[in-house]
């Protein structure tokens, strides 16, 4: 969420930053509500300040023997005002905070303005030693290595939940959770996270606190029944764990790691490609969270990502980093780089991660501050958080990846001692 005043100095700083990221522009109503806003509470203050004056009168008036039957009759009135404007004054606030919900963060000023991914920016590649994109037609789709070696069921998975809601089957599944207990390992041991193993459903607050509610509920999945809302991903429950609360200056930075299954409705997506892994709604991912202080964040995104490059490079899988222009950020990022990977068969890349700093965005709707030691009032914390990695496309570039002519996958060198196999064949 954004400051209100800031908002309210910087209309067409405001104004330029949501058209730039292809939101809705309601900040001339904001205005004109916080405009009534400020106006009723300067009003009632004044009628406050009237009533405890005349007041503080009465009983000299009555220790007097003055007759006191008409200035409380007055007070009365203005009691009943204060009463009506108290009443306006919530429902304005309402309707406000409403508002403010659906106003995106702001790009940062180092991103470039785009209107579409099209205009994203390629920062750079990495590929391993002896690798080449001249595999067109060469190498099977990891639909079809998927039931050629029996490790992916993509048919039984829409028959048990429906479409876009895979089974691992044997060395599959196996290879999945070796992934995944890789990636918590390499972080743990070298990146300097603390693990947290979240829960899947979090409630309305949560989701609005990262982000997620009001504005993308139509691509979330609801237990309307309880309340609660299966998770996205792992950034949600973990950012709010610290929800509400002061943190002192010496814990921070926070880094904290986590694998959690995510869950995706994707409402109106279903025009995309859908094969496979290249859009599913359940799917797993470790998550990458950080909470820093405001001067740190831009050097801790640029951690982040090279936090994601590491488990890349280990796994010898070839990849590129886009900087998201502003039409192609999310709601609440203010700078964002995609990690994406080669699919040889598909002969293009695939988004596996995305690294974003939010600023104090979320942690204005999350209330999450600090405490400097020097002693001044307390701050809002920054917020981090980038997929270290997601598995499923992720998936795709280690099946096809690592095909062989001899008809085999090769198992990555780092994800045999989790196997317990070096090949599927």
């Amino acid at each position: 969420m954004l400051d209100l005043k800031f908002i309210r100095e910087n209309p067409d700083l405001v104004k330029q930053g949501i058209k730039n990221k292809n939101e809705t522009d309601r900040v001339d109503e904001i205005i004109s509500l916080d405009e009534k806003r400020r106006k009723i509470i300067s009003e009632a203050e004044e009628l406050k300040a009237k009533k405890n004056q005349v007041s503080a009168k009465i009983p000299q008036m009555k220790k007097a023997g003055e007759d006191t039957t008409k200035i409380f009759a007055e007070m009365k009135t203005v009691s009943d005002k204060i009463t009506e404007m108290d009443i306006s004054l919530r429902d304005l606030e309402g309707q406000l905070n409403s508002l403010m919900m659906f106003i995106p963060n702001l790009p940062h000023s180092t991103v470039p303005i785009g209107r579409t991914a099209e205009q994203n920016v390629e920062m750079r590649k990495w590929v391993p030693d002896g690798f080449s994109f001249e595999t067109k037609n060469k190498v099977p789709d990891h639909t079809e290595l998927g039931k050629k070696f029996n490790i992916l069921d993509f048919e039984r998975g829409a028959k048990i939940s429906g479409s876009g809601f895979p089974v691992y089957v044997g060395k599959g599944a196996t290879l999945e959770r070796a992934l995944i207990n890789f990636m918590l390992d390499y972080h743990l041991a070298n990146h300097n996270y603390k693990e947290v193993f979240p829960p899947f459903l979090v409630n309305r607050e949560s989701m609005q606190a990262t982000g997620q509610l009001p504005k993308m509920e139509d691509d979330m999945y609801a237990i309307e029944k309880d309340g609660l809302f299966p998770i996205p991903t792992a950034e949600v429950p973990i950012t709010n764990l610290h929800r509400d609360e002061l943190i002192s200056e010496k814990e921070l930075p926070i880094n904290y790691v986590g694998y959690s299954a995510c869950f995706r409705r994707e409402a109106g997506s279903y025009g995309k490609e859908s094969k496979g892994f290249l859009r599913v709604h359940q799917f797993n991912k470790v998550e990458m969270v950080k909470i820093v202080k405001p001067e740190t964040s831009f050097d801790e995104l640029e951690k982040l990502v090279k936090d994601a490059e590491d488990i890349l490079q280990s796994l010898k899988i070839p990849y590129r980093i886009i900087m998201l222009c502003t039409g192609d950020l999310s709601f609440s990022a203010s700078k964002c780089y995609d990690i994406e990977t080669w699919s040889p068969a598909e002969q293009r890349w695939l988004e596996a991660s995305s690294c974003s700093n939010f600023e104090d965005f979320q942690a204005r709707r999350a209330n999450i501050r600090f405490k400097r030691e020097s002693g001044t009032k307390p701050e809002f914390v920054h917020t981090l958080n980038g997929s270290g990695l997601a598995t499923s496309r992720l998936m795709v570039s280690i099946l096809e990846n690592y095909y062989t002519t001899d008809g085999i996958i090769k198992v990555p060198e780092v994800l045999k001692k989790y196997t317990g196999f070096n090949e599927i064949k």
